[in-house]
């Protein structure tokens, strides 16, 4: 089975520009932020709650915990945002007041106004990715794309497999992409 497709700056501005143009583009917007900017699973993005990412005083929180039923593998684990995200998080809850009163419930709500099921979610990327004309992409893509990034920009393999969540080193490597730059400049960053 082939892995879902990483994808670059362009493309990713691309897909947010899609959740523009549909029914509920704030909700979707913030899935994909998600899944890209914190590399949350389907499962994960459908199942926190707005008391996950808010604190009491109303504030976004910089990290939270998903409890066992919230993720894959029935382990609890830490997410931590980044800025951007939490700008992103900030941005939802001036729009839906909401927030502020059902501080229990779904972060994004299904058209039902009940949670998503993490096959909704899947759907919902699966429906985001076909209207720009991507394919071999589904909602793992953020999250590869994330981590493959963080390799990228240097960032240590370990704390890499913090941020993802996972138990094993092995299963965190499998996730990450090279590409031929990065071959090119490793062979040159040497010199004899």
């Amino acid at each position: 089975m082939s892995q879902a497709q990483i994808l670059n700056q362009k493309d990713y501005k691309r897909l947010l520009a899609a959740t523009k143009m549909t029914r509920h583009a704030d909700r979707n917007r913030l899935a994909v932020v998600l899944s890209f900017g914190a590399g949350l699973r389907a499962k994960e993005i459908a199942s926190v709650t707005v008391d996950n990412v808010i604190d009491a005083s109303g504030r976004v929180k910089s990290q939270f915990e998903l409890d066992s039923s919230q993720t894959k593998g029935r382990k609890s684990r830490t997410v931590f945002l980044s800025d951007s995200v939490m700008k992103e998080i900030e941005s939802f809850m001036c729009k839906n007041e909401w927030m502020r009163k059902e501080r229990h419930g779904a972060l994004l709500r299904s058209q039902k106004l009940g949670a998503f099921t993490s096959q909704s979610m899947q759907n919902l990327f699966k429906h985001l990715f076909k209207m720009i004309g991507m394919e071999g992409c589904s909602s793992h893509s953020g999250r590869r794309s994330l981590l493959t990034n963080l390799n990228n920009n240097g960032i240590n393999l370990r704390t890499i497999q913090k941020i993802a969540g996972h138990a094993h080193i092995n299963t965190t490597a499998m996730y990450l992409s090279v590409t031929d730059t990065q071959l090119h400049n490793a062979v040159n960053s040497v010199s004899y």
